[in-house]
């Protein structure tokens, strides 16, 4: 049965007339044909890469501490480099996104994931196998290295294998695997030791290159590389059997033909092109600048002040927050639409840290084992973590991963995803760095009232700047920042 065909039959039992947004009635004719099992499969294969992304930065927070009292000096970690074995995963990272906007273009986005598994191991191998802190330092660069390019090409394979109708669903996915990730070490990290730790948070990627063996290239991919019946075959493995697949292959195609298939410098002055680069940027510079590190940083002395005396169980019950809200994130992307729990989320977050300033503010640093002031606003404190959690779980942690792998021309996609990858692991190394000087200069309240007016920004931002890409196809998508009307 052809996309026609379909069409005219749902016309016929819903009894309307010829529906005059003949594009919508066709994706609905199509889309009513789709089966999306195999599809669920490929996404998981695939989210598989961010949950060992997760486990990476989720390792140094049990493992630091057990490496900091062990006996062996060759691997006793000091203050100092502590801080570093924790910090240099984001060097890496910045690296990996560099090199994953290279590969993706090259070799694809399938080959790309299945390559960046090597690292994973490689990196958790080398920690296993240890025997002084160097060794410890090149395992987590390798790691971040893979997380790099996996925080890239995730988001690329599942916005390119879904379609409109789950695209938000499964895109989401990718943070909910991060944190489910960072749950699951510091659960583990309550049982076993830093070796077989390691030894765990190599199993993820070693999965994930097994399943992608049997998962296909995005079908947009294999299209920019004038492969039409690879194309035929992959859409078929992830809409089914009764899809008339023929119909999307032939949409995809025109839009990839529109467009172009190479990039230049030159087109960075195209709208298309620079418009939802630009946004993509500034999501990840305005997620970082929320705050979200300075809050996990706090995290363990605000539940000392709170009298948990278990600081590995708090850090599992954060995890459990950020997992259960990026849950309900994944749940209601395709419903509420992405503006709308931006907001919701900038909101969330606003109100918190404004909270957090006024808690620091009322409770001001004591001598050690002196009795703290105003103790009874502990709960406070506790509460702006949970509400600042959720709310960043709900919105700015998922969604401009999400926002990046819809807009971004396909064209482009290398290049425009690695710069928009480096502004994220950039951003998240300046904020980091400079959070203690900031904490100097504009002492503690101050810089969480500071946080709090850049999530007034990020809402303003979402309002004016960010597309609604709700229901849309990702040639849609590019046509609204071509201007056009579209595919």
């Amino acid at each position: 049965m052809d996309i026609q065909t379909e069409r005219r039959r749902l016309l016929d039992e819903e009894g309307g007339d010829e529906d005059p947004t003949g594009l919508l009635s066709e994706q609905e004719a199509y889309l009513s044909k789709v089966k999306n099992r195999k599809l669920y499969l490929a996404s998981f294969a695939a989210v598989l890469g961010p949950m060992s992304f997760g486990f990476v930065l989720g390792y140094s927070s049990p493992a630091i501490p057990e490496l900091s009292r062990i006996s062996d000096p060759r691997l006793r970690l000091s203050e100092v480099e502590g801080s570093w074995f924790g910090s240099i995963v984001t060097i890496g990272a910045a690296v990996g996104g560099l090199l994953g906007g290279w590969m993706v273009q090259r070799i694809g986005r399938k080959l790309t994931l299945m390559s960046c598994t090597l690292p994973f191991v490689f990196g958790f191998t080398i920690i296993i196998a240890a025997q002084n802190v160097w060794m410890l330092y090149v395992g987590r660069v390798l790691t971040g290295l893979a997380s790099g390019i996996t925080s890239l090409v995730v988001p690329l394979y599942i916005s390119e294998t879904a379609h409109e109708k789950v695209r938000g669903m499964l895109g989401s996915c990718v943070q909910l695997m991060v944190v489910l990730g960072i749950m699951g070490v510091y659960l583990a990290g309550l049982f076993v030791d830093w070796r077989w730790l390691a030894i765990c948070c190599s199993l993820p990627p070693s999965l994930l290159m097994v399943a992608m063996c049997f998962m296909p290239e995005t079908p947009r991919f294999l299209l920019s590389k004038g492969k039409r019946r690879e194309a035929e075959e992959a859409l078929r493995f992830l809409r089914g059997p009764d899809a008339p697949i023929e119909w999307e292959c032939s949409r995809i195609e025109d839009g990839c033909d529109e467009q172009g298939s190479t990039f230049h410098l030159s087109d960075l002055k195209d709208p298309g092109v620079f418009k939802p680069l630009l946004i993509s940027i500034l999501l990840m510079v305005f997620q970082q600048m929320t705050g979200i590190n300075a809050i996990m940083f706090y995290a363990e002395d605000i539940f000392v002040q709170a009298h948990f005396k278990e600081s590995e169980l708090a850090s599992v019950i954060v995890a459990l927050i950020q997992v259960i809200f990026t849950g309900i994130a994944a749940v209601i992307m395709d419903r509420a639409g992405r503006k709308v729990l931006l907001v919701i989320s900038g909101v969330a977050m606003m109100i918190s840290t404004t909270a957090f300033g006024v808690y620091f503010y009322l409770t001001p640093k004591v001598p050690s084992g002196a009795p703290a002031p105003h103790a009874d606003l502990t709960w406070l404190a506790l509460a702006s973590m949970a509400v600042f959690i959720a709310g960043f779980a709900i919105g700015w942690g998922p969604i401009p991963w999400l926002i990046m792998s819809e807009v971004i021309p396909i064209r482009v996609r290398g290049f425009a995803g690695a710069a928009v990858v480096l502004s994220n692991w950039g951003m998240a190394f300046v904020v980091t760095k400079t959070f203690q000087d900031m904490m100097n200069l504009l002492t503690s309240a101050g810089t969480f009232w500071l946080f709090a007016c850049m999530c007034g920004l990020n809402i303003i931002f979402t309002v004016i700047f960010v597309p609604e890409t709700k229901g849309k196809t990702l040639e849609q998508i590019e046509a609204i920042f071509r201007g056009t009307s579209g595919p």
